[in-house]
């Protein structure tokens, strides 16, 4: 790591110029309301080790607010999972309870592929 690349993790910004300044705050996408989102909840089984995942993709809207509706859905199914470049991933087939979650809470949402 001798050069002098930065970088933020976060942001997808990268830049070999070490002179350039980067201000996080401009990329910040605007959260849509639930009733805008366009979410698709599938169960996917592939490259996972044989094991299903629940995922919520479409979602329009900064990461913090991601991370607190996936932090939301997982409690409320009881499992682990993750939350990050616009993805929830909740461990386990739980198709029909996030979209009941998701329809209950106002989102826009439509069921995707078979669960």
């Amino acid at each position: 790591m001798g050069n002098n690349k930065k970088s933020k993790k976060h942001s997808g910004f990268y830049s070999t110029n070490p002179d350039l300044e980067y201000n996080e705050y401009e990329e910040e996408e605007e959260t849509l309301e639930p009733g805008e989102q366009d979410l698709r909840v599938v169960v996917d089984r592939k490259q996972r080790k044989g094991k299903e995942v629940t995922l919520v993709t479409g979602f329009v809207g900064a990461e913090d607010d991601l991370k607190d509706l996936g932090k939301w859905l997982k409690q409320k199914c009881g499992v682990g999972g993750s939350a990050k470049d616009g993805e929830i991933m909740i461990q386990g087939n739980h198709w029909n309870k996030v979209y009941e979650l998701l329809l209950g809470e106002g989102y826009g949402v439509k069921k995707s592929g078979g669960g």
